[in-house]
């Protein structure tokens, strides 16, 4: 590129500068402002550079000037704020349906939104933890094509499998396709993140049924030609209901069931089912819970994992299916 058409591109350039480059902590001089500059190839004349901030500042950007010392200056306001950007890398690291790949990728593109330094504290956030990821790299590009799908009013087809040990190599897990790789056809309707995780909430031309599927045990997904299905059964339907009454979005049969439990776990109740619910008196220590849920073998596990301080009333079938879920626990840890 000549040097001239350089000169039309410096209030671009300055403006990159100042976006990637500065902050409150870290002012450029007008002398810096030109030195950086050369390395575009880009004379500049400090005299212009003043009518270059002030043009950048008449087009949004919040160029301040240090208000102490030597005359220097910096993006104060950005879109996003260092604190907000943290918590959407934060956001983007603890995901569970994005893989470790794609978690380095977005919180490196995160990070263009400020200046290198605060891009760095954004990139250290990377390792504070080793939590537990998909396996399924192709999950973000998979969400985009349920969200075409569902703008489009088109249906979708693709295989679903489940993670088992390979029994050749029992240190290895593979992948083992259900219904023998057979393609499932479905017509999405909304995606859910529940339990960290993406769910497809979806019609199944087949069942005649609403069905929820992990997006990240999902492949092969391509669109049809045919529009959705099922549009009957979601007129009336509330994604926050329906979630609220799942467990890991296991399915199940929806019951209505009466809880006896002590009083400070009435917060534990509420977080898990909102207000929708019936309170009775017991005795001053217990309350009745009154809900409706899809008893499910992970509901009857978080029931467990309350203790002593819950106990199911009715259904009567419920109460069978904790007791025998205890039984079993039990019995698993029996001397042999």
């Amino acid at each position: 590129m000549s040097g001239n058409a350089n000169q039309k591109m410096k209030i671009l350039y300055l403006m990159k500068i100042f976006l990637d480059e500065t902050d409150e902590a870290h002012p450029l001089t007008i002398k810096e402002l030109v030195a950086k500059l050369d390395r575009y190839n880009i004379q500049a004349e400090r005299k212009s550079l003043y009518n270059d901030i002030e043009h950048l500042r008449l087009f949004g950007i919040d160029i301040e000037k240090t208000s102490a010392g030597v005359c220097a200056y910096y993006v104060a306001g950005r879109t996003f704020e260092l604190p907000e950007l943290k918590l959407l890398a934060d956001a983007v690291q603890s995901s569970r349906f994005i893989t470790h790949k794609k978690s380095t990728e977005l919180i490196r593109k995160i990070g263009r939104l400020t200046s290198v330094y605060e891009a760095r504290r954004l990139n250290r956030q990377i390792y504070l933890a080793n939590r537990v990821k998909t396996m399924n790299e192709s999950i973000y590009y998979h969400v985009d094509h349920i969200h075409s799908a569902i703008e489009q009013n088109r249906q979708i087809t693709f295989r679903y499998f489940e993670w088992v040990v390979d029994f050749q190599q029992p240190e290895k897990v593979r992948r083992q396709f259900r219904k023998n790789g057979e393609a499932y056809c479905v017509s999405p309707w909304a995606l859910s993140w529940d339990d960290e995780n993406y769910y497809l909430i979806a019609f199944d031309n087949d069942s005649g049924q609403i069905r929820h599927y992990r997006v990240d045990k999902m492949a092969s997904i391509a669109l049809l030609d045919k529009p959705r299905c099922g549009q009957v059964h979601f007129q009336q339907f509330d994604l926050g209901v329906y979630a609220q009454k799942m467990f890991s979005m296991y399915g199940g049969r929806e019951e209505t069931v009466t809880l006896k439990l002590q009083n400070e776990l009435i917060g534990v109740i509420l977080d898990r089912f909102g207000s929708q619910i019936s309170i009775s008196k017991c005795d001053n220590e217990h309350i009745y819970v009154r809900l409706r849920a899809v008893v499910s073998p992970p509901f009857i596990g978080w029931l467990v994992s309350l203790g002593s301080r819950v106990t199911v009333t009715e259904p009567a079938s419920l109460v069978q299916a904790v007791q025998g879920t205890l039984k079993d626990i039990l019995k698993a840890y029996e001397a042999k």
